[in-house]
């Protein structure tokens, strides 16, 4: 297991895109707070870039300002990272995660290694696009085709005003790779559990996808510690 040498908590690695699509703040926030409960958490985007948060409101901007503020702000480039320290991935709900993440071989290498060791893993609404980096180079197939999933439906993207700018429909790229996509109803709490993979719907989905994601390692560290 990844362990915190200095603080002896399980590490986390929350991955953003750096583009100006960017991420929700909302539901980086919940991400952020609840994982920052349970592990030492390590943000990372591509190049290291500063992500651009987008959807403020008072509240939020007044976190992210104090956030800013703290060392670990400041995210690492995907290109440094090594997977072998983490027991775990979120990607928050973040439009920006079909531009510079969905393609992205870095982020690609490092969640394949999380699906090889059976590495808990965490995407929500468009963060779920930043999954289909999972590409398996020798058969050129998908790392997660054989999972279920859930992230943004048709129905909630069609909404966008920049809908039809969209450089990956979540929903229709999982079923084209072969893996069983589920939503529910727009803007409704929906969560997808399968194995070590948590996804959800919407940013609506966000406390509930991590919550589980935490319990389910909490519950990996308990089998673990009962050996």
């Amino acid at each position: 297991m990844a362990v915190n040498s200095t603080s002896g908590r399980r590490s986390c690695l929350v991955v953003l895109p750096s583009c100006k699509e960017g991420v929700s703040a909302q539901s980086f926030i919940q991400c952020f707070t609840l994982t920052h409960s349970a592990f030492t958490v390590q943000l990372a985007t591509p190049g290291g870039k500063t992500p651009e948060f987008i959807n403020q409101d008072d509240q939020s901007r007044r976190w992210l300002n104090d956030f800013r503020t703290k060392p670990f702000a400041v995210p690492l480039s995907l290109e440094i990272i090594d997977p072998n320290r983490y027991t775990s991935l979120v990607i928050p709900h973040a439009p920006g995660a079909a531009v510079d993440l969905a393609n992205n071989k870095d982020l690609g290498h490092i969640i394949l290694q999380f699906i090889r060791d059976k590495k808990l893993i965490c995407a929500i609404g468009l963060g779920v696009a930043g999954l289909l980096s999972a590409q398996v180079e020798e058969n050129s197939s998908w790392g997660l085709k054989t999972y279920s999933l859930t992230g943004s439906s048709v129905f909630e993207l069609a909404r966008l005003p920049d809908f039809a700018g969209l450089a990956v429909i979540p929903e229709d790229a999982v079923r084209d790779r072969g893996a069983s996509f589920a939503t529910s109803e727009p803007d409704c709490v929906h969560v997808v559990v399968d194995r070590h993979l948590v996804t959800g719907q919407n940013e609506a989905s966000t406390l509930t996808a991590v919550q589980n994601l935490v319990l389910l390692c909490n519950q990996r560290q308990e089998k673990s510690s009962s050996k």
